[in-house]
This record gives structure tokens, sequence and C-alpha cells, in this order.
């Protein structure tokens, strides 16, 4: 799974997230699902905990699945394994 900064339309913030579905074919809607990604860890069952050498320290919040349109996507960081996520 690929991971990157995409701009969520969050008070002029970019946060990384990881890609949960595949790029989608020319006669597709222009849409990633995503999981963000955020520093501020409350320790609930929703986070999931992927450390990773570019990501701060924080968590996964996977409430906040979203479908985010690919043009969004700022840059591309690195990869989560599947059996990391």
């Amino acid at each position: 799974m690929e991971s990157g900064w995409w701009d969520l339309g969050l008070a002029a913030k970019v946060r990384p997230c990881v890609i949960l579905s595949d790029y989608p074919d020319l006669h597709e809607l222009a849409l990633i699902v995503v999981v963000p990604d955020t520093t501020a860890v409350r320790g609930n069952r929703w986070e999931l905990v992927v450390p990773k050498p570019f990501l701060r320290s924080g968590a996964f919040h996977l409430q906040q699945i979203q479908a985010v349109p690919i043009v969004r996507l700022e840059r591309k960081l690195g990869s989560v394994s599947s059996g990391e996520f």
C-alpha cells in the first residue's frame, strides 16, 4: 500500500494518508480511498499505529476513511506493507 501527502480540504492542511484502493481506470471516477494519519493520538480502538521513518509519531485513524480526488495527492511518501496494516 502506498502512502502520500493529501490535501483533504481541512483547514488548509495536508496530511499523510495510506491508500486503500487501487488507482481508477479512465472510465471510473478519479477518486482514491485513503485513511489519514494523525499525530493527535487518543489511544482508542480506531487508531492503528504503524511506525515508519517517513511519518511523524502518530496513528492512522480508521474512522476517517474517505474518498479523495486523485488530483489532491501532493506527493508520495513511501509504502506500508499489507502485513503492517
